[in-house]
C-alpha cells in the first residue's frame, strides 16, 4: 500500500499569508518613498497647507492599490477578503511607523477615517486585481 504526500494548495489559508505581508510591504514601501518625496517638494516650494490632506490620501490609496496588485498576483480568488486584510493591516502599520516617526500616536476620528478608506480602497482594489487576470 502506498502513500501519497500530500501538497499545500495556494488557496488556503496558509497561501494567503504570503501575499497579505508582500502587499503590505509594497504599500508600506511607497508610502513611506510618496511621503518623503512630498516633504521635499512641500520644503523647496510654496504649497498651500490645505493640499497636504488630499495629497496624503491620494499616496495611500495609490500605495493601497499598488501594494494590493503586487500582492495578489497569483492569487486567483478572495480578492474582496485579501483586499481587505492588506488594507487594514497596512493602516496599522502605516499608523505605528509614521506615530514613531512623529513621536506621537494620536488615535482620533481621522484614524478612523484612515481606517475605513483603506478598508473600502483595499477591497475594491482586490476585486478589481483578482478579476483583472481573467481578461
Amino acid at each position: 500500500m502506498k502513500l501519497k504526500a500530500r501538497t499545500l494548495k495556494t488557496d488556503d489559508k496558509n497561501g494567503m499569508i504570503k501575499p497579505i505581508i508582500k502587499g503590505v510591504s509594497v504599500a508600506l514601501a511607497i508610502s513611506l518613498v510618496a511621503i518623503l518625496l512630498f516633504a521635499f517638494l512641500l520644503r523647496w516650494t510654496n504649497i498651500s497647507d490645505s493640499l497636504i490632506a488630499p495629497v496624503n490620501q491620494v499616496i495611500k490609496g495609490v500605495s493601497i492599490f499598488l501594494g494590493v496588485l503586487f500582492g495578489l498576483k497569483k492569487v486567483k480568488k478572495n480578492g474582496i477578503i485579501n483586499g481587505l486584510l492588506i488594507g487594514f493591516f497596512y493602516t496599522i502599520l502605516a499608523f505605528l511607523v509614521f506615530s514613531l516617526l512623529d513621536g506621537a500616536f494620536n488615535f482620533d476620528r481621522s484614524f478612523l477615517n484612515d481606517l475605513i478608506f483603506s478598508l473600502v480602497t483595499g477591497a475594491i482594489c482586490g476585486i478589481i486585481c483578482v478579476n483583472l487576470k481573467k481578461f
